[in-house]
């Protein structure tokens, strides 16, 4: 099949439509889901085409839906949660946390939680501190969740049935500056793989570790380093629990230097994980220490040339990279 051009909102909204199709057991819950169509717009249409009780609004009630959806997969649903975005996810923390990331564990291995739970993450929009935030990394520390982070039109329109499939709750994150980027959707009704890291580019000079929407920030950081002579290879991690420190420590260990771009802030965040990963598995092979690019450690200012200088930027991205390889370079 011809690869076609789409969003990653409409890769989304297929891939929630065939789970649909193809499974009764499936509906999608959550607020403005509906005849809104999401506050994304990534439902939209879908309840005109399978109804209020397959595309279901909720109250403004996190921990009540989020509850409810829990409670729905473990009476045989497959739920998909949608949750408006990760900072309204903090008041559901206790069902998705305490609940459907334990409940396999405290029942002896007697009830499955297959669930998935979506939600908006990031910043780069002007919605200011409350509404900018990027928690990925307070999933990914939780045994008992799955946490993956599509950042391609493929994966977008691929990881959910895989998700829907697996006998443990599932969050998955969708970057919101990424829903009207659009990308060739090369798959179309494969699952795809939900455990795995990708190498999008070889390199190397360098390796520059990412996931989510800071895939493109390194692509075209690495455009830029090749103009420099600098060959960065560019992994992406897909999945934050679990980890696949095979596929990116196997890329540091073949180019010696290390760049981990973090899409939230450095202090305990996915970044330094990546990092003591790195540093456990692969030290012996750095030729240079690991460098890491992350959003400055500050509530997120509302301004949009300073929530620009808070997040990563590619200029970050190459500066830190060129450092690696030639230091002293950028200050010549």
């Amino acid at each position: 099949m011809a690869p076609k051009t789409i969003t990653y909102r409409q890769a989304m909204r297929e891939a929630i439509k065939e789970a649909l199709q193809r499974d009764d057991r499936v509906f999608l819950m959550g607020e403005d889901v509906g005849y809104y169509g999401g506050a994304f717009g990534v439902s939209k249409g879908l309840v005109e085409e399978f109804g209020e009780k397959r595309v279901r609004d909720t109250p403004l009630s996190e921990s009540g839906f989020v509850g409810a959806g829990i409670g729905a997969a473990l009476g045989g649903m497959r739920p998909i949660i949608e949750v408006m975005t990760v900072n309204f996810s903090m008041l559901a923390m206790d069902q998705i946390v305490n609940t459907a990331g334990t409940l396999l564990h405290m029942s002896g291995g007697q009830f499955n939680v297959p669930v998935v739970i979506r939600m908006a993450t990031g910043a780069g929009r002007q919605l200011a501190a409350q509404h900018s935030l990027s928690l990925e990394n307070w999933y990914a520390h939780v045994p008992g969740l799955k946490v993956v982070v599509p950042a391609t039109v493929d994966d977008a329109r691929g990881m959910l049935w895989t998700a829907l499939q697996d006998p443990d709750p599932v969050v998955m994150f969708e970057h919101a500056g990424l829903y009207n980027r659009e990308g060739e959707l090369t798959v179309d009704a494969n699952p795809v793989d939900i455990d795995t890291a990708a190498v999008h580019r070889d390199g190397d000079d360098v390796t520059l570790i990412t996931y989510g929407i800071h895939l493109f920030t390194c692509l075209e950081a690495a455009d830029r380093l090749e103009d420099m002579g600098v060959e960065a290879e560019v992994v992406e991690l897909r999945s934050l629990r679990p980890l696949d420190v095979e596929t990116f420590a196997d890329s540091v260990h073949k180019t010696g230097r290390a760049v981990v771009v973090d899409d939230g802030w450095k202090t305990g965040g996915m970044s330094a994980e990546v990092g003591m990963r790195l540093v456990e598995e692969v030290f012996f092979s750095l030729d240079a220490p690991i460098r890491r690019v992350a959003r400055a450690e500050v509530p997120m200012p509302y301004a949009g040339h300073l929530e620009q200088a808070a997040l990563p930027q590619v200029d970050d991205v190459v500066e830190a990279a060129e450092n690696l390889v030639h230091p002293g370079r950028a200050q010549d």
